[in-house]
């Protein structure tokens, strides 16, 4: 008798917390549907070859890549007119406060009136070349930049794509999840209100439903991420879904790192390095004269003694560098530090590029590994799901293993979508890295 005793309240507190669990949840549904939902439209979708060739079009750091590519030209230009004739034009009016007179004869009028053309030629600018020999050399290197921007952009943009038909298949598996957790729960409560199940099943249900329901929810704004981030690398003014992405097929791992060494990146680091070599052999220059050629034709009114009304006059400067404090010597030091660190860009960047293609072959194996296995195991686990609920309509279990198979598949499913993802985005970096993309 004090047994029984001891066991009723304790089965009445576990009752009330089942009941106080029931209408938690219910008052969770009623605020649920209360709740204004947001309109929702479905952003423009786009292939994965337009989404490319749009982000290396519209893209930001594309756009600025080719404004660093007109002003290597003008670089260019201001260079060049350093050693091309110039012409000038001077026009002087002079008032004294009178004639200057010497004998009774004016030598310097009270309004005198000059002007003249002045034509400079740089005959001899040795120096000057270089320059703009190095000028071209930078609108080279400028261009060759601006390919490698085109496909660094084009890599962010292809992620982005991947990841957002990654985020869509993650989402799909939550949906999946939810539906198959309702369905569950209307059993559950269907089973409960005809007599035949418990309450406790009931709450278990319910509280995988609403768990199901917070991972839509979550995987839903993650795919508005996506889309927003995809649509910025695009250039747009909102958000891009994308519809599906064929990679090519992977090249080998011979043709791989030897495609590796005409990567745009590898292409940029040997021109710099060519530049700098060029830089150091032309420095012979820096002790080369100058010579410049100068010629004017003027015009003055009134006449002086020395100076007649028209005349013209010609120069040539000849100028030669003796000692400049050690200037010269500076500037071929600072240009052999900068071919030596040059060449040891272009041997790092050829390395990086190899470990790239070797580590991208490894990452397409074990992703294409990692992929069969996570189907598998969704499979199985869906499987698994399937035999606990014909187990809990039968009667033979309870509620648990359905439940547990349930996030197990939903677990399952995430990991094959993010797997799937994975391969993708291992193929693309392959390929990348071996310089076939875009």
């Amino acid at each position: 008798m004090k047994k029984t005793t001891t066991l009723r309240p304790k089965r009445r507190m576990r009752e009330s917390v089942v009941l106080a669990a029931l209408v938690l949840l219910s008052a969770s549904d009623v605020l649920a549907q209360e709740r204004p939902s947001l309109p929702q439209a479905s952003p423009p979708a786009v292939t994965f070859e337009d989404a490319i060739q749009r982000a290396m079009t519209h893209n930001t750091s594309f756009e600025l890549a080719q404004d660093d590519v007109r002003r290597a030209e003008a670089l260019v230009q201001q260079a060049r007119s350093t050693w091309l004739p110039t012409l000038s034009a001077n026009g002087t009016y002079t008032r004294l406060d009178a004639d200057r007179e010497l004998s009774g004869r004016v030598i310097v009028a009270a309004d005198t009136i000059n002007g003249s053309l002045l034509l400079t030629v740089p005959i001899i600018a040795p120096k000057a070349w270089v320059v703009t020999a190095r000028a071209k050399d930078n609108r080279e290197i400028a261009k060759l930049s601006l390919a490698d921007t085109r496909r660094q952009v084009a890599l962010l943009a292809g992620r982005a794509y991947l990841t957002v038909i990654g985020q869509k298949r993650v989402l799909e598996s939550s949906v999946q999840a939810r539906d198959t957790a309702r369905a569950h729960e209307e059993f559950s409560k269907s089973r409960f209100a005809g007599g035949v199940g418990n309450r406790l099943d009931a709450v278990r249900a319910a509280q995988e439903r609403a768990s199901s329901e917070t991972r839509v929810q979550t995987q839903t704004l993650a795919l508005a991420r996506a889309q927003e981030a995809l649509g910025v690398l695009l250039g747009e003014n909102g958000p891009i879904d994308a519809v599906d992405a064929v990679l090519g097929a992977p090249p080998t791992l011979a043709a791989a790192l030897n495609e590796a060494q005409t990567r745009s990146d590898v292409v940029v680091s040997k021109e710099r390095a060519e530049s700098a070599r060029k830089s150091v052999r032309d420095s012979y220059t820096d002790y080369m004269p100058l010579l410049t050629g100068a010629a004017q034709p003027f015009y003055q009114n009134p006449a002086s003694l020395t100076v007649p009304t028209t005349g013209w006059q010609a120069q040539l400067l000849l100028t030669i560098p003796l000692f400049d404090g050690g200037n010269r010597y500076g500037l071929k030091h600072e240009r052999d530090a900068l071919y030596d660190q040059a060449k040891l860009k272009v041997d790092a960047a050829l390395r990086q590029a190899r470990s790239e293609v070797r580590l991208g072959f490894e990452a397409v194996q074990r992703a294409d590994e990692a992929l069969l296995q996570a189907r598998d195991a969704a499979k199985l686990a869906q499987e698994a799901l399937e035999l606990a609920t014909l187990a809990y309509r039968a009667g033979a279990t309870s509620n648990i293993e359905v439940v547990d198979a349930e996030r197990r598949a939903r677990d399952a499913a995430t990991d094959a979508a993010v797997a799937e993802d994975a391969a993708r985005q291992a193929r693309l970096d392959l390929l990348v890295a071996a310089g076939r993309f875009p």
